[in-house]
């Protein structure tokens, strides 16, 4: 099995020997941050924080010399919602470590250290313990995962223990195949870093501290130089070691430099650590043969047992290798049902055994997403019912399964190995927005409660065409308009309330009988509304094209009374205008009414005088 593994890695070389040429992917984020910051020694490069997620930006109080040396953090408080996430896009697809480094707010104590629970790609791989703060290992976490669709999310999940304050960031690509560990691996895994150290060395590094090729991940390795037991010793040799920094993992080559051996005192060696039971981890042990006093194979072999079986068995580094000063990797992935997972060297020639390096990881299966059509839906309704900022609604809305959002009822659809959603229970909620047509792509519903809110508007038509519905409650909102017709074809539908609202018109047949056959409707408290037992009687129905010509005679009519108002009160206006004028020219009138008959009363007098003179006149002649 030895010389299989080493033949592996030989025929890997030359296949990754291009992707060694290029530098990995990698994005950096110092949380809270409005500008770029670079740390030194290496002069890495933080990007801002900026346009990934909600929170609130603060100022940082480091609890570790490890954590980047960085001033500010990202803060979730709980009335921002449970669920808060980064949204990382624009990721190359492949297989990469991210890393997630805590803090504290500036000016808080370590007694009021944040409890939070972390996912990614909608899967719970990280849950803070108390105590993390005052640790060198714990203000951190890492898991490795693949990213198929050029996105990834993180998330952070509150648990009542206060909000989660977020350092930093780091997406790091590694090796597609890195930490293959065997049948498990692959796609739907993660790998949770839950231990890392390197033996023989009392100092704390990380792979850029030993000049490991990035390609690694920047791996944080906790420094020993004893397991504990009191009779071990280290040993470290500055000769330089073999068949290092090869892909798929690329360990840097100061890893095996170190090592701590049993004595005599006690031949066994042995580490211990607390799990989780009933779950996968995988094992990778590292052997490099640097003791001065061992130069040739049958000096040192050695039996490894993992919970006190036998995994590998005569366990000879310079027979496996071929030579000293060469390293050894041996990976095994166990289920452990206990809390304890303990890894043994016990000697089996030669008396003493030797350790240079041990990662533990656990084996987490990635949770199946929720489907991205009905997960849009959701984000649509979350914005036209103006749902409010308490309830968060982040991230993926069935997983993590221990934290799903609120309000939303999940099922598992095993046709098409996804989550989907089932129900809506977001009644007395002080929702004040309307109901969005894209609430039909919430097909797979069978109850909606949304009563006792300020929902206005309309009841959407395509509410009809989720075909599972069985429980519509709309009860006490501000709905207006009809029902519409398309809530007849609902025929799973046994419950619908629509009751203290202002619907109109007539409650169409296909609902009105639905009561007689066990369904129970409500439609009360709707004065509009007519046409079922318990509401006022409907008119004679009237067809579409009759009420068009109602409406239109309607306004002919409406025209006409119109114009003979204008008419007539035209009309009166130049009477009463003429009324006036009259009054007003009355005394002239008058007088000319007593000139002209004055003039005609002195006409007959002239003429008579005329015809005396004339008669006179012949008599004076004669």
């Amino acid at each position: 099995m030895l010389n299989h593994l080493i033949l592996f890695h030989l025929f890997l070389l030359p296949l990754y020997a291009a992707a060694q040429n290029n530098e990995p992917f990698a994005l950096r984020i110092s949380c809270g941050s409005l500008e770029n910051v670079h740390t030194i020694p290496t002069n890495t490069v933080w990007l801002k924080d900026f346009a990934y997620t909600g929170g609130r930006p603060a100022n940082a109080s480091r609890t570790s010399y490890i954590v980047p040396p960085l001033n500010t953090l990202r803060l979730f408080p709980l009335s921002d919602g449970p669920e808060n996430c980064y949204i990382i896009n624009s990721i190359p697809s492949g297989h990469y470590s991210v890393r997630v480094f805590f803090a504290l707010v500036k000016g808080s104590n370590l007694e009021n250290e944040p409890l939070f629970d972390i996912s990614v790609e909608g899967t719970q791989f990280y849950s803070l313990r108390s105590g993390w703060s005052s640790s060198d290992e714990l203000p951190f976490a890492e898991a490795l995962v693949f990213v198929t669709n050029t996105s990834l999310s993180l998330c952070f999940h509150s648990t009542g223990h206060g909000d989660p304050s977020i350092l930093s960031i780091e997406v790091l690509q590694v090796d597609d195949n890195a930490y293959n560990f065997g049948p498990q691996w692959g796609n739907g895994t993660i790998l949770r870093t839950a231990k890392r150290i390197t033996c023989g060395s009392g100092k704390l590094a990380f792979d850029a501290d030993y000049s490991g090729n990035h390609w690694g991940g920047d791996r944080f390795w906790a420094g020993i130089t004893t397991l504990g037991q009191g009779s071990d010793k280290y040993l470290s040799v500055e000769n330089t070691i073999n068949q290092v920094s090869i892909p798929p993992n690329f360990y840097p080559e100061k890893l095996y430099q170190s090592a701590i051996v049993s004595t005599d005192n006690q031949p066994d060696l042995s580490f211990s650590m607390d799990v989780d039971p009933n779950k996968n981890y995988s094992i990778w042990l590292h052997f490099a043969e640097i003791e001065s006093g061992i130069t040739s194979a049958g000096q040192r072999v050695f039996d490894i047992l993992i919970n006190g079986d036998v995994e590998f068995k005569n366990v000879d580094i310079i027979n496996a290798t071929g030579d000293r000063y060469s390293a050894l990797v041996l990976n095994k992935t166990v289920l452990v049902n206990g809390r304890t997972l303990t890894v043994t060297m016990q000697p089996t020639k030669g008396n003493h055994a030797i350790i240079n390096a041990i990662e533990i990881f656990e084996v987490i299966a990635m949770e199946s997403i929720t489907l991205a059509d009905e997960v849009m839906a959701l984000q649509t309704l979350k914005n036209a019912l103006g749902l409010p900022i308490r309830f968060g609604w982040n991230g993926d809305p069935c997983v993590p399964q221990q934290h799903p959002w609120s309000g939303v009822d999940c099922q598992f659809n095993i046709n098409i190995g996804k989550w989907v959603i089932d129900g809506l229970g977001l009644d007395n909620q002080g929702l004040k927005g309307f109901l969005p047509d894209d609430i039909s792509r919430l097909r797979h519903l069978q109850s909606i409660n949304l009563s006792v809110n300020n929902i206005h508007g309309v009841i959407p038509f395509s509410l009809g065409t989720i075909a599972g519905l069985e429980t519509l409650d709309l009860s006490y909102n501000l709905l207006s308009g009809s029902i519409p017709e398309s809530l007849g074809q609902l025929t799973s539908l046994q419950r619908l309330d629509l009751n203290g609202n202002f619907l109109s018109g007539r409650v169409p047949a296909t609902l009105g009988g639905r009561p007689l056959h066990r369904a129970s409707f409500n439609f009360t408290g709707n004065a509009g509304l007519c046409g079922v037992p318990g509401l006022r009687s409907c008119g004679p129905h009237l067809s579409t094209g009759s009420k068009i010509g109602i409406a239109f005679g309607a306004l002919v009519v409406f025209i006409i009374i119109l114009i003979c108002s204008i008419c007539w009160w035209k009309r009166r206006q130049n009477i009463l205008r003429a009324q006036k004028l009259a009054a007003r020219e009355a005394p002239y009138a008058k007088a000319r009414t007593h000139f002209v008959r004055d003039v005609q009363m002195t006409k007959p007098r002239f003429h008579d005088q005329s015809r005396t003179h004339a008669e006179d006149g012949p008599r004076l002649l004669s």
